[in-house]
C-alpha cells in the first residue's frame, strides 16, 4: 500500500506542475493569462453546467475526467494555443512522450485507466470525448468574448479560422453551443 501511495502522490505532485503553465487565453477579467490547471478545472465546471447541450447523450462523470487529465501533459509539451503556429505532428509526438512519462508515475492500473481516458479524449471518436473535445474549445471563446476579442488580434484570427479550427468541433458536439456564440463572434468580427 505505501508504494502505491507514494506513487498517487508522485503524480498528484507532477499535476500540480500545470498551473505554472500559462496559456494563451486570458481570464475573463483580462487581468492576466490562465494556467492551465485552472483551464481544466474550469472546463469541467464548464461540461457539468452545459452537459444538457451535448449532440448526444453523454456519461458526464467520464466527461470530467477526461476534462481533468486531458491537459496534464502539456507539463511537458506546454500549452500550444491553437491559433498559434506550431508543427501538429511534433505536437503530438511530444504529447505522447508526456503522457507516457506523467501517467506512468502511477501504480499500474491507475496508469492504464488514465492513459486510456485520455487517448479516447485525444481520439474525439466516443460521444463523450466529442462532447469534451466541444467544452475544451468552447471555454477560450467565451473568455475572448468577455474581453473584447482577447487575443484574437494577437493571433490574427479570422472568421473562417475560427469556423474550422474550432466551429467544426463544437458544433460536432454541441452544436447549439456554437449557435449561441455564433451570433457574438460575428458582431465582434464586424466591428473589427
Amino acid at each position: 500500500m505505501s508504494d502505491k501511495l507514494s506513487r498517487q502522490f508522485a503524480f498528484l505532485n507532477e499535476a500540480d506542475k500545470l498551473k505554472s503553465v500559462l496559456r494563451g487565453t486570458t481570464l475573463c477579467d483580462s487581468s492576466r493569462r490562465e494556467n492551465s490547471g485552472e483551464h481544466s478545472w474550469h472546463i469541467a465546471l464548464y461540461a457539468m453546467v452545459l452537459a444538457e447541450h451535448a449532440e448526444r447523450p453523454v456519461n458526464i462523470d467520464r466527461v470530467i475526467k477526461m476534462l481533468l487529465l486531458h491537459d496534464l501533459v502539456e507539463i511537458d509539451a506546454g500549452d500550444n494555443p491553437i491559433h498559434g503556429d506550431h508543427d501538429p505532428v511534433e505536437m503530438a509526438r511530444v504529447e505522447q512522450t508526456a503522457a507516457d512519462r506523467i501517467f506512468g508515475l502511477l501504480p499500474p492500473l491507475q496508469a492504464s485507466e488514465f492513459r486510456t481516458i485520455w487517448e479516447e479524449f485525444e481520439a474525439a471518436e466516443t460521444d463523450d470525448a466529442v462532447f469534451a473535445k466541444s467544452i475544451d474549445r468552447v471555454q477560450p471563446v467565451v473568455a475572448n468574448l468577455e474581453t473584447g476579442g482577447g487575443t484574437w488580434p494577437e493571433y490574427n484570427v479570422t472568421p473562417e479560422q475560427l469556423d474550422y479550427r474550432v466551429g467544426v468541433k463544437v458544433r460536432r458536439g454541441a452544436p447549439a453551443l456554437w449557435e449561441h456564440l455564433k451570433a457574438r463572434i460575428d458582431a465582434w468580427f464586424d466591428a473589427h
